[in-house]
């Protein structure tokens, strides 16, 4: 009797287990660590392994993988990226299509562009992204497809790219380029001038115009392009670029 007295009285004082986090907690905590990740990346890998480690799950390697990206140890992201993307999608959580894109940028990002073509073909297959991310991931895979050599690929993804996200310059900058490389003249005279239409002071874009003039052998607008690219922008990749064309007059890759 005495026993039993002691076992009851002992199961009254012993503390109830803490509650689990609730959804909006684990959300928030996962917010915190990506602007962590963003600001401290080395104090929000150890925030993340923490969390991780004391059942934070996918929404703790999301944050890891972010931490890693922000550090430029993209082998190390895409592969956090991909791992907690494929636990995402066998527990149905519809948060793998966005670590799916995110291994894609982390892989591009590392140069390791077939495999960031791959993460790319698994985010399309999923659903749950907007029309306006479903463009940028066609358009990073059009990217991805370039450095991999498969350009009829790449061309297919950048007309789907500025058919979703039509207001996007990059699209039809990159279309353009792709096109006059594919000797594609007519495409790439359109594309360029929707990208100007959208950015008309971007030196890249006045670049390219002129490298497709130059293409068409139209030289005195080509000059007149490189000349804007390399007045505006004389710093830049592109302004650079510009201004050894105009010394040498001819187009680049």
């Amino acid at each position: 009797m005495m026993f039993a007295l002691i076992a009851a009285a002992a199961a009254v004082a012993a503390p109830a287990p803490p509650a689990p986090p609730t959804q909006a907690e684990h959300a928030a905590r996962g917010q915190r660590c990506a602007a962590l990740a963003k600001r401290t990346p080395d104090k929000a890998m150890e925030e993340a392994r923490a969390w991780a480690s004391s059942g934070g799950g996918i929404a703790a390697r999301q944050c890891l993988g972010l931490a890693q990206a922000a550090l430029e140890q993209w082998p190390a992201a895409a592969a956090t990226f991909e791992g907690a993307a494929k636990d995402a999608q066998i527990a149905q959580d519809p948060v793998a299509v966005i670590l799916w894109m995110q291994a894609g940028n982390a892989a591009l990002a590392g140069g390791e562009s077939a495999r960031a073509g791959l993460a790319f073909d698994r985010t399309l297959a999923l659903p749950g992204l907007s029309k306006e991310m479903k463009g940028e991931v066609h358009l990073d895979r059009a990217r991805a497809a370039v450095d991999t050599g498969d350009l009829p690929a790449a061309r297919d993804d950048l007309a789907q790219a500025t058919k979703l996200v039509p207001s996007d310059p990059l699209g039809w900058l990159l279309r353009a380029n792709l096109a006059r490389r594919m000797k594609d003249l007519p495409l790439a005279f359109s594309a360029i001038r929707q990208a100007a239409q959208l950015s008309p002071d971007d030196a890249s874009i006045a670049y390219e115009a002129g490298n497709i003039a130059a293409a068409a052998g139209n030289m005195a607008d080509a000059r007149a392009a490189w000349t804007k690219a390399a007045t505006s922008a004389p710093d830049s990749n592109a302004g650079k670029a510009a201004a050894l064309a105009l010394r040498g007059g001819e187009a680049k890759p």
